[in-house]
């Protein structure tokens, strides 16, 4: 094992690993060398954040756990730390089960992990980060936790309520990000519709995007986990307005059912849901829409399902997700509903809808032959260079392979690129 040097490791979503980011930057400060998602330990120290939204999440943090707790008693690992979603909600029994982690930290008190290593936290650098991402883009958290209390998530149990960070902070670290290179601002929250209601009294994100538009180096900007009620519509006016801001929004329907869509403690209706898409698509031509949606809920009967079938083929998301139910501990479903569905129909119902989602990304992409796009190159794998256009975030959707053939693209750049053929997801283009 190498002295001085830790590994960190990160499970779950964009969230843990912006958390991740921040304290390799504290631990680099303090004089240690950090690894991150390595194979197998490398250093001295682990550390593991954690995440503990659904079941397969939390069994595969536990998985990662006693991995790396093996490798603790074989004396390959000196330390192991546990942080995160997962010890932030079941840290005493964890504490409990799984000795061998020598301290779990919940979400929010990472920082004590400096000082049981007897360093400091260093406040002067709560915005500086390590990215993790490729250097030309990076993840911007702009709050914590989340008000809404749907049926059936755990996040509130686990991250609280929400709390916004003020807009000169988030700016202050964007002007940070640029400085060191990042073009592409992914722009992440629990719930972004929420933000600033609890700091200034009322929905600033409109305002928060269009100021971080206005940093010079900020090529590329792209909102990620809205909610539709109460959706700040001043947003559509800042993405049309905007160039800099993606055409592109991730917004999470989960259903369109109305006894669904109560049942799951979503505050808005079908006719509601179909407004806010409609209005979206006028007010920001060539817009984008990501989802997510939910089959298998507790009461989610055929015809609700059909319902949920033919949203999907008339709306014809440009992106789309889906997961089956899972019965979380604490929450209103598991309290309130029986989880009556089968795995088996569960799994049946999501294979179903997605597979008309398949048929239907093969024919918006093919609907893009011939036509150039702006796209950012991020890597170079065997034979392409592979991009995304301003309507792809990375690692969750559609990319643009451009065939090596002797060129040589810089990762990281931006190229105008004729769309020459595509596939059920990814297109691929060629330079012009």
């Amino acid at each position: 094992m190498k002295r001085k040097t830790i590994d960190i490791i990160t499970l779950g979503c964009s969230k843990n690993l912006v958390d991740s980011e921040h304290l390799m930057r504290q631990l680099e400060e303090v004089g240690y060398h950090v690894t991150h998602d390595t194979e197998k330990p490398e250093g001295e120290i682990a550390v593991i954040n954690t995440c503990g939204f659904i079941g397969d999440a939390k069994e595969e943090s536990i998985n990662m756990i006693l991995e790396f707790a093996q490798a603790r008693e074989e004396g390959e690992l000196e330390k192991l730390y546990v942080m995160g979603c997962l010890s932030e909600r079941y840290l005493k029994e964890l504490a409990i089960e799984i000795p061998q982690v020598d301290k779990f930290y919940g979400k929010f008190n990472w920082a004590e992990l400096l000082q049981d290593l007897g360093k400091a936290y260093h406040e002067e650098l709560h915005i500086e980060r390590t990215l993790t991402t490729p250097n030309h883009y990076a993840y911007l958290k702009i709050s914590e936790g989340c008000d809404r209390k749907c049926s059936y998530c755990a996040i509130p149990i686990i991250t609280g309520k929400h709390v916004s960070r003020p807009i000169e902070e988030i700016l202050d670290e964007v002007r940070y990000l640029v400085a060191k290179g990042v073009k592409e601002f992914q722009v992440i929250a629990q719930e972004l519709t929420y933000y600033g209601v609890d700091l200034y009294k009322k929905q600033m994100l409109p305002e928060l995007i269009e100021r971080i538009s206005e940093i010079p180096g900020v090529e590329w900007i792209r909102l990620h986990y809205a909610y539709p009620a109460h959706f700040p519509t001043d947003l559509f006016r800042v993405m049309r307005e905007r160039p800099n801001v993606c055409k592109y929004m991730d917004i999470a329907l989960q259903h369109i059912s109305d006894s669904m869509l109560e049942k799951m403690r979503r505050h808005v209706t079908k006719e509601e849901t179909y407004h806010l898409l409609e209005q979206f698509r006028k007010e920001v031509p060539g817009i984008h829409l990501r989802t997510t949606l939910m089959v298998g809920h507790p009461g989610e009967t055929e015809a609700d399902f059909e319902d949920l079938k033919e949203f999907v083929r008339k709306v014809r998301f440009d992106r789309m997700g889906a997961f089956a139910y899972s019965e979380e501990e604490g929450t209103y479903a598991a309290a309130h509903y029986e989880d009556e569905i089968s795995q088996e129909v569960k799994q049946a119902r999501l294979d179903e809808l997605m597979s008309i989602q398949q048929g239907i990304s093969a024919e918006l992409s093919a609907a893009k032959v011939g036509q150039r796009m702006k796209v950012i190159i991020d890597r170079l794998e065997g034979d392409y260079y592979v991009g995304r256009t301003e309507f792809d975030s990375p690692e969750v959707d559609p990319e643009v392979l451009i065939e090596q053939n002797g060129q040589t693209l810089l990762i990281g750049n931006f190229y105008q690129v004729e769309i020459i053929n595509s596939d059920d997801f990814d297109l691929f283009g060629r330079v012009i």
